[in-house]
């Protein structure tokens, strides 16, 4: 049994689900986690997901802003969601997969969409910035208190921050700039050892090599300027590691007509 999960901060489902339906139809992951869907969950477009096979969608929505979804040729079970620090934010989805059937134990998939910050890297000025850095300290204390990653489990996601040097296109240039800073990379860190967590696109890509799901709609050619970052992961427990069979990043996408700033990730598990 072969598993093909993929992650992609859409940056709005109703306005991109060509782009979608196009992602869908050429790669056929068997799961497909959608960040920043911006729609309420009666807006939600179910019926293109449903026509492309994939009949098992959750979705946790918000009016305009945020939003998290999975659809999947798989099952769903024990469906669940949390919001962080208190708010109502939709930015988390966790579903029950079980892609052997009853012949393998079941795999929690998490879905998340990390508050992006800001743009000043100082709490004390930017709510936003402090409430990132909130969430990500409760993020990692549920994790390691709630033993998240004890059994088999996945966490995918734009998590808004890249936290290696090869992760952004200028390490000394960005470490001012908010989702490369020393503080969120720490804390972002801290999430991962609360797992422990394995990084599915570093395991085959060596760290050394630059990596990037992201580019600004701001650069006029993104591709010339090549000035990314690697906000978006999917990470495994130890528990599934010896199952990894591949992961690659998909930046063609972002070349696509009225197409959304970050790119979708793909891994694979063999069974």
């Amino acid at each position: 049994m072969r598993l093909r999960l993929a992650t992609w901060n859409i940056n709005s489902v109703r306005l991109r689900i060509e782009l979608v339906a196009r992602f869908l139809k050429d790669e056929a992951p068997d799961v497909l986690c959608l960040q920043e869907t911006k729609c309420r969950d009666g807006e939600f477009p179910f019926v293109p997901f449903h026509k492309l096979g994939y009949s098992h969608v959750a979705i946790s929505g918000q009016k305009g802003y945020h939003g998290v979804a999975v659809a999947s040729k798989l099952p769903l079970a024990q469906i669940s969601q949390r919001f962080f620090c208190g708010n109502g934010d939709a930015r988390h989805i966790c579903v029950i997969l079980a892609p052997g059937g009853t012949q393998s134990p079941p795999i929690t998939l998490h879905n998340f969409y990390v508050p992006a910050g800001g743009d000043e890297p100082d709490p004390g000025i930017n709510p936003k910035f402090a409430h990132k850095l909130a969430f990500l300290e409760e993020m990692a204390e549920w994790i390691r208190l709630g033993g998240i990653a004890q059994s088999p489990a996945i966490l995918a996601g734009d998590l808004n921050i890249a936290p290696l040097e090869t992760d952004v296109w200028n390490h000394k240039a960005l470490l001012s700039v908010v989702s490369h800073t020393p503080i969120e990379v720490e804390k972002f860190w801290a999430v991962h050892a609360a797992g422990p967590w394995v990084d599915a696109l570093r395991h085959f890509i060596p760290p050394e090599e630059r990596l990037y799901t992201w580019w600004s709609y701001r650069a006029r050619d993104w591709r010339k300027s090549d000035r990314g970052r690697r906000l978006d992961h999917i990470w495994v427990s130890e528990s599934l590691k010896p199952h990894l069979d591949a992961a690659r990043v998909l930046p063609d996408s972002r070349g696509w007509e009225k197409p959304s700033d970050h790119v979708p990730v793909i891994a694979e598990l063999q069974f």
